[in-house]
């Protein structure tokens, strides 16, 4: 038989409000329905009603198993690349070579992250992001330019792929992983186009007027709202990259030591990522290259030395030990640019730091590539004079942020509870 809709509810209820009969002595109770599970059994609202809400979790896991699927599919492409420079012989030398600098960069920006406090879902994030994404993009931009500048410059073109396209190509490529952080990815945006009439598509609004609020940017555009229109910056509001609140002595926002060392630790991860699947090509193919050289000089009748292996060492000593932070230095700049920009309350220094520190990062990798061509002793004074007082300044800066966060938290910890 059929009921009508929300009948149990309405039977429920009224039995619930219905008064229990006493119990008497010698007698037990007859136990009823249970009307705490009543809800459990009602209908969902059809659609005349609204609807229960998307879980926020499926929104996320969609999104992480898509990231996930995506650098899956970059690693096992980055890998069959590798292998086809390098053979499997060399491939798999390259990857334990390669391994031997990677811990002592990774507990490097460990110790860096205890003050940014990143998590370790983005840290995973942008090393899966340098080693199997950035360098797909990289190998593949870098044939294509360097095969089309040697085509028609000769050999000024490969100078100027190695120079400059090769630093552009790379900087852009790691730190696409730093914007992709910002995207609203699983977040809902919020549009006003139902009280404008306007397409939720816009992207522009208008500027507070010098006698309207501050917040005012944020409803729709009045006829005598003043002030030329500018992007809304639709980024999703990271923990690690706020700036200080504003105060009354301090009316501006200001970045703080966490978001600053924040932007480095994304960029240096990331950075050594890359670095760690180019050390891999590299040596790989170094020592390719020496195998066959000792095959074609000595044959297979005498047992290999390391004499024998001359490139693979120099190599090596070249990228794991004398530059394992090169990458990351280089990255680096562009993470903090970006964090400069996300916290400063300066106008021109917020549109001019991350722009700068992305040119930064490109001109001091183009002059790294450009010292291997100037010999060994212009090599070593390049790595003297710039390499050594850029990463002594990163590591001030992180002895700084590391300070600093540790003198805020003390004195946090003495304020009284109401202070606090």
């Amino acid at each position: 038989m059929s009921s009508p809709s929300g009948g149990y509810r309405a039977t429920a209820r009224a039995v619930g409000d219905r008064e229990m009969p006493t119990r008497t002595a010698g007698t037990r109770a007859i136990p009823g329905p249970r009307t705490r599970r009543g809800h459990r059994l009602t209908p969902w609202p059809t659609a005349a009603g609204p609807g229960p809400r998307p879980a926020r979790s499926v929104v996320l896991s969609s999104v992480t198993a898509t990231a996930v699927l995506a650098l899956a599919g970059c690693g096992v492409l980055i890998l069959q690349l590798v292998r086809r420079q390098t053979g499997t012989t060399g491939l798999l030398v390259g990857l334990g070579l390669a391994l031997v600098p990677l811990p002592f960069v990774l507990g490097g920006l460990a110790w860096l992250n205890q003050t940014a406090r990143v998590p370790l879902r983005h840290i995973v994030f942008c090393l899966g992001w340098g080693a199997f994404a950035a360098t797909t993009v990289a190998i593949l931009a870098n044939g294509w330019t360097s095969t089309y500048l040697t085509a028609h410059q000769g050999s000024l073109g490969e100078v100027l792929g190695a120079d400059l396209v090769t630093p552009v190509i790379e900087e852009s490529a790691k730190g696409a992983a730093l914007l992709l952080l910002l995207l609203p990815l699983g977040t809902r945006i919020r549009c006003h186009g139902h009280r404008t009439d306007r397409p939720c598509a816009s992207v522009l609004r208008r500027l507070p007027g010098p006698g309207l609020p501050l917040g005012h940017g944020r409803g729709p555009a009045l006829p005598h709202a003043r002030g030329r229109p500018r992007p809304r910056p639709y980024l999703r509001p990271l923990p690690y990259l706020r700036p200080y609140p504003p105060t009354p002595d301090r009316p501006r926002a200001r970045a703080r030591p966490r978001t600053l060392a924040a932007g480095v630790v994304l960029g240096g991860i990331t950075a050594c990522g890359f670095a760690f699947t180019e050390n891999a090509l590299y040596l790989g193919r170094a020592f390719t290259d020496d195998q066959q050289q000792r095959l074609d000089s000595i044959g297979l009748g005498e047992s290999p030395s390391l004499r024998d292996f001359d490139s693979t060492v120099q190599t090596f000593v070249l990228r794991g030990l004398l530059s394992p932070f090169a990458h990351p230095l280089f990255t680096a700049l562009t993470g903090l640019g970006l964090a400069i920009t996300l916290t400063t309350g300066r106008r021109r220094l917020a549109r001019i730091a991350a722009p700068a520190g992305l040119l930064l990062s490109m001109v001091l990798h183009g002059t790294w590539n450009a010292a291997a061509d100037l010999g060994t002793h212009g090599f070593l004074l390049v790595y003297a004079v710039l390499m050594v007082p850029c990463f002594a300044a990163l590591v001030c800066f992180a002895a700084w942020a590391r300070s600093r966060t540790a003198r805020h938290a003390a004195r946090r910890a003495r304020a009284p509870a109401a202070v606090r």
